[in-house]
């Protein structure tokens, strides 16, 4: 089925089979990136959320990289609605292509203080 001519256009991501474990596991080794895939995990629930909507206290500038490092890996997948960078887990496809990674992710505990409290409630 085409896409619609008003669908959002997705930032540039790896296919599955483009989907590399070295550069997924170096996108998952820094505690931030790992903190936002989980709270895209738990709290989005699989949905889509605004970068700003993770609650991490971090310059606009650092997330923004962080963000990319995530969606180039793979992980997530990114597209635009007006001026906001939206994004979601790419769960079918990281399960597809590293199958319990996700579950790892789930189960890894964040750090106390690096998520906002209002933002983790």
């Amino acid at each position: 089925m085409p896409e619609r001519d008003d669908a959002p256009e997705r930032l540039p991501q790896p296919s599955p089979a483009e989907m590399d474990l070295p550069v997924v596991m170096d996108a998952l080794s820094d505690p931030i990136r790992l903190s936002i895939l989980h709270r895209y995990l738990v709290d989005a629930a699989g949905g889509e959320r605004s970068c700003g909507w993770v609650g991490i206290d971090r310059p606009k500038s650092t997330l923004t990289h962080h963000f990319r490092v995530l969606r180039e890996a793979g992980l997530l997948e990114q597209h635009l609605d007006g001026l906001t960078r939206v994004s979601r887990v790419r769960t079918e496809d990281v399960e597809q292509r590293f199958p319990g990674l996700l579950g790892l992710v789930l189960d890894w505990q964040v750090p106390v203080g690096l998520v906002r409290a209002e933002a983790a409630a």
